[in-house]
């Protein structure tokens, strides 16, 4: 087997490629944006390669990734599945390989105590490829931390070319980030963006998706040729702003990015349907009698008559951006808001509720991305056009 060395022109759908003592950690934001937030939540979830492959052209039979991996386990739960590692030739998927070894990061819900464990890196394998010259494309886990030890393949591989389509770069939340989705490539995003014919910059930041101005202006300096935005429902579970602040900062980040993409299409979409924060303000919390049971379930705390005080909920916000975007389409022309209704409405809640009571299940990752897929990247569609 052939080692390589792990380089940036070998990845795609990330910012930054950082060495660290024991590999190469793929970031999804610049060090720049990491460095105006210490929020813990955000520097672990920017770290899980969400959208992020290795693409290259072989003839190899065989590749093998040692990776070391994070995993963030609940004390009292069960265990989040392994991560997934997608391999896909000629933009088929044709291999998956769970994750193993790796660091363990233990958290008690109830109480907020962390514990950290160091472990060892793990090697994924691929063999029986054909010995044709093919495109090939690794999907990095997409809610594990993933540090790049080690690249072996048993013949030359050369950085995949680029493929010509059009970079669609996503912002959003956990639900963006593919909470819940069977694997990599199939994460809501992932799965529009294949059948857009797109390539994906994932932005999707569980439990993180603020509106920041870091975040905006990684998107402005960011080249991207058709752009979105999913925003609502961590700026309500997360109960971190009013009315009062929720249209200046709505403003202040579409402006932030139109500085970099001043006619780019670009999609604002409203947040899903949530039954939990339909008409209930946050902050969102972890349901204890469920935890009790062994399960996960998220629960609304806040008092849905303080919407008259300005707390938000998803009613309250689609409301507010749907006034938002009908003035700032007047002079922008290539500005779209989709409702988030539109991908996961009332009558798909029936049909396949949310688990957890806010995260679709790998299913629903589906419908959504077809949706999106439909809905965006169709030929009369916002970013089709």
């Amino acid at each position: 087997m052939r080692s390589h060395p792990i380089t940036a022109d070998l990845l795609r759908g990330l910012a930054e490629l950082e060495p660290t003592d024991r590999g190469w950690l793929p970031h999804r934001l610049p060090a720049r944006a990491r460095a105006q937030c210490g929020d813990p939540q955000l520097a672990a979830v920017e770290a899980q390669p969400s959208g992020v492959r290795l693409a290259f052209r072989t003839r190899a039979t065989a590749v093998e990734l040692d990776l070391l991996r994070t995993r963030t386990i609940l004390v009292g739960v069960p265990d989040r599945p392994d991560g997934m590692v997608d391999l896909l030739v000629d933009g088929r998927l044709t291999h998956q390989v769970t994750t193993t070894g790796g660091d363990v990061v233990r958290v008690d819900p109830a109480t907020g105590l962390t514990e950290s464990q160091r472990g060892s890196v793990g090697t994924v394998r691929f063999t029986g490829l054909s010995a044709q010259d093919k495109d090939i494309e690794i999907w990095l886990p997409h809610y594990e931390r993933t540090e790049i030890a080690g690249l072996r393949t048993d013949d030359a591989i050369t950085a995949a070319p680029p493929s010509g389509q059009q970079v669609w770069l996503h912002y959003g939340s956990s639900i963006s980030q593919g909470s819940n989705a069977a694997s990599p490539s199939t994460t809501w995003p992932a799965q529009a963006a294949a059948l857009g014919g797109v390539e994906l910059i994932n932005l999707g930041l569980a439990g993180s998706a603020m509106l920041d101005p870091f975040v905006a202006r990684t998107m402005r300096d960011t080249p991207a040729d058709v752009l979105s935005i999913k925003t609502g429902i961590n700026l309500v579970n997360g109960d971190v702003m009013r009315v009062r602040a929720f249209g200046p900062a709505v403003h202040g980040f579409l402006d932030t990015v139109r500085d970099g993409h001043p006619d780019s299409p670009f999609l604002v979409v409203g947040p899903l349907y949530c039954p939990i924060h339909e008409n209930t303000p946050g902050p969102g919390a972890f349901d204890v009698a469920a935890l009790a049971t062994g399960q996960i379930r998220f629960i609304a705390t806040g008092d849905p008559a303080d919407t008259t005080r300005g707390r938000l909920t998803l009613s309250v916000i689609r409301d507010q951006l749907a006034e938002i975007m009908a003035a700032r389409a007047v002079d922008d022309p290539h500005l779209y808001y989709l409702d988030g209704r539109d991908l996961y409405g009332p009558d798909d809640s029936a049909e396949h509720p949310l688990p957890d009571n806010l995260h679709p299940d790998a299913s629903t990752h589906q419908i959504i991305g077809e949706r999106f897929a439909r809905l965006a990247f169709s030929e009369d569609a916002p970013l089709g056009r």
